[in-house]
């Protein structure tokens, strides 16, 4: 397996966003030279404190800075008739409030330091990522409006949700509403909804017989033809619910690789029931193997489990890929009690305890979730979900999952393809 280079860090869990704050993992890089200073930690350059700075020095910074927000110095600060020297130090805005450092500078007189502040702040609104588009009640029941959405912050965990309007769940009919979510820094984000109260509400569950029709699907044999290009691969992903496959018809269709789930994680591990057969026909058949884990895992100790559960599984036999890591609960996302951002520090968390036993990780997500609740900041590989024929997406990627309604050889009924990039995936 070729290990793909990640920043071990530190880890625990943001619990709130004002006062409550806790110990982030640092994001500041390795200092650009030794020595520090006691109150800062900001690498110093030079000792001369007696190197007075130009008469017409300029060192502009802005008022605020965005919590969470990845920065220099130099993206920071603003200078003129002097030269930066650290210039590529990272700012720490794991806290919000005022901060103080200090920037090595030098001028024609010499060297010397210049102390400045800035304020971190959070001014971004909640994201709304399900507006209510199954905004049904039954009669006769409570009504809360917390089942219905779903929203996140980019730091507060536990945004608050209200609404302007009234619903009255003992009589049916159509009752608008304006519902608001407002972090802890009173940023609010508000929206016009209407809440449908029935009799008995639509239910997703279904009982009887039935008979599934796979004729619009796609043959993998088309899709390879679609797709085909240099440095590419075609494979497909399984779980539990493609049953008995036949790996040696499936190589034989064209298929080069499998992603397999091993498992899943709601409230404790669970093996996927084919997992350890699908791994070993697969790997018999020629094929290449990768594994993803598809979790709801909210805290820190639930990653070093998850972390530990997958290296004893795989005890030592080497992947074709990263480990991915599958977190797809938007919906109702608020009942995790975590932010966005707690939501990008365990999948890092995740990336560096997969290094510790010797494996890398990927993340598999939308192009909806990767451009509005991923940020990536380390760049780990991505698996990228979109069932489109040709994909805008414009982020980084090194696999995409472009249908999930293939039909191969060795598998009754639908199942995922994916385009493997090899030129990417060690990039």
């Amino acid at each position: 397996m070729k290990k793909i280079s990640i920043a071990l860090i530190a880890f625990s869990l943001v619990t709130g966003c004002s006062d409550e704050v806790k110990t982030l993992p640092t994001n500041l890089v390795t200092p650009q030279a030794t020595g520090t200073t006691a109150s800062d930690s900001i690498p110093v350059f030079s000792q001369k404190t007696n190197v007075k700075p130009p008469d017409d020095l300029i060192l502009e910074t802005p008022e605020t800075v965005e919590i969470y927000e990845f920065m220099t110095i130099s993206d920071f600060v603003r200078q003129a008739n002097v030269e930066i020297l650290n210039g590529e130090r990272m700012l720490d805005t794991s806290e919000m409030g005022e901060h103080e450092i200090y920037i090595n500078c030098r001028c024609s007189y010499g060297e010397f330091q210049q102390k400045v502040k800035y304020t971190v702040a959070d001014t971004t609104a909640p994201t709304l990522l399900n507006m209510g588009v199954s905004p049904y009640v039954t009669k006769g029941t409570d009504f809360d409006l917390k089942k219905i959405v779903g929203y996140a912050d980019n730091c507060d965990p536990v945004p608050v949700l209200t609404y302007d309007g009234e619903v009255d769940t003992e009589t049916i009919g159509n009752y608008p509403i304006t519902a608001h979510v407002t972090d802890s820094s009173g940023n609010e984000t508000s929206w016009d909804m209407t809440v449908v109260v029935l009799n008995e509400t639509p239910s997703s569950d279904f009982s009887g017989e039935w008979t599934p029709d796979y004729s619009d699907g796609t043959p993998f044999t088309d899709f390879i033809e679609t797709y085909a290009g240099e440095d590419r691969k075609f494979g497909i992903d399984v779980s539990t619910w493609q049953g008995d496959i036949d790996f040696n018809a499936v190589k034989n269709a064209g298929c080069d690789f499998v992603i397999i789930r091993m498992g899943y994680f709601y409230d404790e591990i669970k093996q996927d029931d084919w997992y350890a057969e699908n791994i070993r026909k697969a790997r018999e058949a020629g094929l290449e193997v990768g594994i993803y884990f598809y979790t709801t895992l909210n805290s820190a100790d639930n990653v070093k489990e998850l972390a530990s559960y997958i290296n004893e599984t795989l005890d030592g036999q080497e992947l074709d890929f990263p480990v991915a890591f599958d977190w797809e609960e938007f919906t109702t996302f608020q009942e995790y009690n975590i932010s966005l951002h707690d939501l990008n520090e365990l999948f890092n968390l995740f990336c560096a305890e997969m290094e510790s036993y010797g494996y890398s990780a990927m993340l598999y997500s939308s192009k909806n979730f990767l451009l509005n609740s991923w940020t990536n900041n380390y760049n780990e590989p991505v698996w990228l979900a979109h069932f489109v024929d040709e994909t805008d997406y414009t982020g980084d990627y090194f696999m995409w999952q472009a249908s999930s309604t293939g039909l191969i050889d060795g598998i009754e009924g639908y199942v995922d393809m994916n385009i493997l990039y090899t030129d990417k995936l060690n990039k």
